[in-house]
């Protein structure tokens, strides 16, 4: 049989793991794909190659597609998000100087405690902060500044944020040039390990089921090309669920750290597979439960709330109108050609393709086409809901 021929770009990142897996395992081959995966050094490389159709699919921060459909950022395209690729999976770490001033106030390193950490934050660091993030249009930021100025009324213009590729974050830290960082893992680790940084707190404990990577591809490429991106999804579907297995983990580990991926030793990818972070030098795992999902509750599934939600705060940012970015939004995420990719193979799929985010404070049994899909808990850290219906702003 011949395949079609597809090429995807990736971030070294643990969480590009559902596109290696569906390539190494064959999940693309057998649904009738030749996939090439391409490492790109930036964010913004990756988005430029996409844009300008260089690749054909992209693995993206889940507010890139709608930023870039927004005309934000100085490449316009119309992007969408077929699936998601993973939840949460993100660190926030402090510089080791940081981290004793913060230890001074009082404070303990729980690493799942938000309100105790911005306080002991703000006390020791005066306010000032010079943070690193992977891209101005991340989940990265949205939840640093969702949670600093929630949590304890950090004023934005005290925020110096500043964009550094994930490979480079360690780099930036141990020559100074941040106090602290928000960076998907392995980076947050090795960040531990080369520079004596220390993570503070995992994005899942800002937000219990944040969206952090998607499945990119440009609108008109998608509208020509639906059965192939119907196979896409299917691979990677499927990939996802392989990788939900702990029996699995080893594999994983062993087939991610290869040259042509990820290039980093078996112990700088396994804590993000088991959720169990070393949060500084010489210290004992912590168990993180839900710090990286690529399946469990729905987790592939591109739901229209929570595009709303990143297009809510993208609009806040720019001041942008909030109904056209929430139909904006919601047009680029892509629930229908999920649906019609995954139907036909008789995966779970639910009732609706918008939810209350934040509302689920356990795992919540909801309408599905089987009657078996288990959802949450999705909290914010604050106890705020967005509602998608009402356009409500979490508050």
């Amino acid at each position: 049989m011949t395949r079609a021929s597809v090429n995807c770009g990736y971030l070294p990142l643990v969480d590009c793991a559902p596109l290696i897996i569906a390539k190494e395992l064959s999940f693309a081959a057998q649904e009738g794909l030749e996939l090439t995966l391409m490492k790109q050094p930036s964010w913004s490389a990756l988005r430029d190659r996409l844009a300008f159709g260089h690749i054909d699919f992209a693995h993206m921060l889940s507010p890139m597609p709608v930023a870039m459909s927004l005309r934000l950022g100085g490449v316009a395209s119309r992007i969408d998000a077929l699936m998601v690729l993973s939840v949460n999976g993100t660190v926030v770490g402090v510089s080791a100087d940081l981290n004793a001033r913060m230890e001074a106030t009082g404070w303990t390193n729980a690493f799942d405690d938000p309100q105790a950490t911005s306080a002991a934050l703000m006390e020791a660091s005066g306010g000032r902060l010079r943070i690193g993030v992977p891209f101005p249009f991340s989940m990265h930021r949205m939840l640093l500044e969702l949670w600093l100025q929630q949590a304890h009324g950090y004023d934005a213009s005290t925020l110096d944020i500043v964009t550094v590729p994930p490979p480079q974050m360690a780099e930036a830290m141990r020559t100074g040039a941040l106090d602290m960082f928000c960076v998907g893992e392995p980076w947050g680790s090795v960040a531990v390990g080369h520079s004596n940084a220390s993570l503070i707190l995992p994005g899942a404990r800002i937000w219990q089921f944040a969206p952090e990577k998607v499945l990119g591809a440009r609108h008109d490429w998608v509208s020509r090309n639906a059965h192939i991106c119907y196979a896409m999804v299917r691979a990677i579907y499927k990939a996802a669920k392989w990788l939900d297995q702990p029996d699995n983990i080893p594999l994983a580990v062993d087939i991610l750290a290869r040259s042509q991926h990820l290039d980093l030793p078996d112990h700088a990818i396994d804590p993000a597979l088991t959720h169990r972070l070393v949060t500084g030098l010489d210290l004992p795992p912590k168990r993180v439960g839900g710090f990286l999902e690529f399946h469990k509750g729905a987790a592939n599934f591109p739901w229209r709330s929570q595009a709303a939600w990143i297009a809510d705060r993208l609009a806040h940012w720019h001041g942008l109108d909030r109904d056209v970015a929430y139909e904006t939004a919601g047009a680029s995420f892509r629930s229908d050609v999920y649906r019609a990719a995954l139907t036909p193979i008789g995966a779970d799929l639910p009732g609706a393709s918008y939810k209350t985010e934040g509302a689920l404070h356990v795992p919540t049994a909801v309408a599905s086409t089987k009657g078996q899909m288990i959802l949450g808990p999705d909290q914010f850290f604050d106890g705020a809901v967005f509602d998608f219906c009402e356009g409500r702003v979490p508050k």
